[in-house]
């Protein structure tokens, strides 16, 4: 896949180009609470990012809980990584597997496709992505 370097404070570290799902320019998923695998409030993946952290969702109480039941506890505040906890209706880049897993079980978050990059079509079908979307008219 294509890459292009890190353009932030990454430390050198390179990242795939910022495209969403439907090829257009990676839109900010959350600068409140701070969100992304590089916390630059989008969903930019590389190479170091090997749980790909590349669905922008809007959180749900049901989804919060789906995950905390499978051992990622998002809602509960971790300050000493600088976590927050989500409460629903935050938006967070969540890993595409785990967006699949919640799928598979009825308990998938809605997606925001501007904001989801692309590299997640590696593992979520684009019209189970779709059919979540809030941003499609």
């Amino acid at each position: 896949m294509d890459r292009e370097p890190d353009s932030g404070g990454g430390g050198g570290r390179r990242r795939f180009p910022s495209r969403n799902v439907l090829g257009e320019a990676l839109q900010t998923c959350s600068a409140s609470p701070v969100t992304g695998f590089y916390r630059d409030a989008c969903c930019n993946s590389g190479p170091d990012d090997h749980g790909l952290h590349t669905v922008c969702v809007v959180t749900t109480a049901e989804f919060l809980a789906f995950s905390k039941s499978r051992g990622n506890d998002l809602s509960t505040p971790a300050p000493q990584f600088g976590f927050p906890g989500l409460k629903p209706g935050d938006r967070w880049c969540l890993c595409a597997a785990r967006w699949q897993e919640a799928l598979e079980a009825d308990s998938a978050p809605r997606v925001v496709l501007a904001a989801t990059h692309e590299v997640t079509l590696q593992i979520v079908d684009i019209a189970d992505l779709k059919k979540y979307a809030i941003d499609l008219s």
